[in-house]
């Protein structure tokens, strides 16, 4: 699997239904740092401490490019502030390939990442991913005031 084939994945699992910025991030750093092989064709994401955790540019480069291919809409949020990202239809289609070619417990966990971080408000997610991450916190701007 490449790294976009990986993207596109996690875009699918989410059946159309939009990422904020924060949560593809997430989801694609805990994929990725949970099964490291799975990339196994050409780069993996490199994921560096930052602003509000785990990013990585090249997230959003390829995402545009899914979008450039057909396979991901990418267009700004309701406040206009950031972006958002979903698989179109042609990309749900070719995700949900990709996924099926997995093991069935693996194509499963990158569900339940996809599902669990757009429950998740930005606060919460950030919070979580601090937690079982500490290291990621490194250069973090990020306060939380529910504490």
């Amino acid at each position: 699997m490449t790294r976009r084939d990986l993207l596109l994945s996690i875009l699918a699992a989410a059946n159309g239904h939009p990422y904020e910025p924060v949560q593809v991030q997430k989801a694609t750093f805990l994929v990725l740092t949970n099964l490291p092989w799975l990339v196994e064709e050409g780069p993996a994401f490199a994921f560096e401490p930052y602003d509000y955790g785990p990013f990585d540019r090249a997230v959003y480069a390829e995402a545009d490019q899914l979008a450039r291919d057909g396979l991901a809409i990418v267009r700004p949020s309701p406040s206009g502030r950031w972006k958002t990202y979903a698989a179109s239809d042609a990309g749900i289609a070719r995700g949900h390939e990709a996924m099926a070619s997995l093991a069935p417990e693996i194509a499963r966990y990158i569900d339940d990442i996809a599902r669990w971080v757009r429950a998740q408000d930005f606060s919460n997610l950030v919070r979580s991913i601090y937690e079982a991450y500490p290291g990621m916190r490194a250069n973090s701007v990020f306060v939380d005031h529910s504490r």
